[in-house]
């Protein structure tokens, strides 16, 4: 499958899906360890501004 038809098919994939693809490019890196921990605290900042958000909206609706 050529990289053209791989990104073709990415929009007909769940969320779940591309996040496991994008598990599995990051341990073909030589990097694996430190995208890992990129990842990770990404998805600690994205959590922590979920909330900041879900906190803000609260208090504009009292």
């Amino acid at each position: 499958m050529s990289k053209a038809e791989l990104l073709a098919e990415l929009p007909k994939l769940s969320s779940r899906e591309r996040r496991e693809l994008v598990e599995a490019v990051f341990d073909l890196e030589a990097e694996a360890g430190l995208l890992h921990d990129c990842d990770r605290r990404a998805d600690e900042r994205f959590l922590m501004l979920d909330a900041l958000e879900a906190e803000h909206g609260q208090t504009q609706s009292s």
